[in-house]
């Protein structure tokens, strides 16, 4: 049985550039720790846009250029990424919206050779990444324990975070 964990979009746009915030700021070290913690396996994952963003629906709906690919915004934290390199194996998943077909095909191929104990979930921005990705988790994984660790998440506000929290909770995913 193997534990994994989805750090999602800890990207520099994110914490401190285009779209960040203090509270994702604050949150670097608490996720640098999870991610040092004993997981069998860690997928990273990065929101991933192009030059014609703002002609997307996302870009219609919030016309911030953010996460192009192969920009600095685009690139994990410096810290977060350092954790990464750490380990001895992750994964980093490219996504072009907020929720992942790709993470959830990858669990479903990993479950296949090693069964899924738990899959914990933290990152940026909880509002908006995390409980998408948390939703697709648990529907494909319904008798899994699906977490999110609060204090390793940041939404786009304080209220829209505890709102996400919320959210998830009552679709029985676990807020630790």
């Amino acid at each position: 049985m193997s534990k994994i964990l989805i750090s999602v979009d800890m990207q520099n746009d994110f914490v401190d550039a285009a779209l960040g915030t203090k509270e994702a700021v604050a949150i670097i070290p608490a996720v640098c720790e999870e991610i040092r913690k004993d997981y069998d396996l860690v997928i990273a994952t990065r929101d991933t846009h192009h030059e014609n963003y703002l002609e997307t629906n996302e870009g219609r709906h919030l016309p911030v250029v953010h996460c192009v690919e192969n920009t600095e915004g685009w690139m994990l934290n410096e810290e977060v990424g350092n954790a990464l390199k750490e380990r001895e194996s992750f994964i980093i998943i490219d996504k072009p919206t907020f929720g992942s077909e790709e993470l959830v095909q990858v669990l479903k191929d990993h479950d296949e050779r090693e069964p899924i104990e738990s899959i914990t979930l933290i990152g940026l921005c909880t509002d908006i990444c995390v409980v998408t990705n948390a939703h697709l988790v648990k529907t494909a994984f319904p008798e899994i324990p699906v977490m999110v660790k609060a204090n390793c998440c940041a939404g786009v506000t304080p209220e829209t975070h505890e709102a996400a929290l919320k959210t998830m909770q009552m679709c029985q995913i676990e807020i630790i």
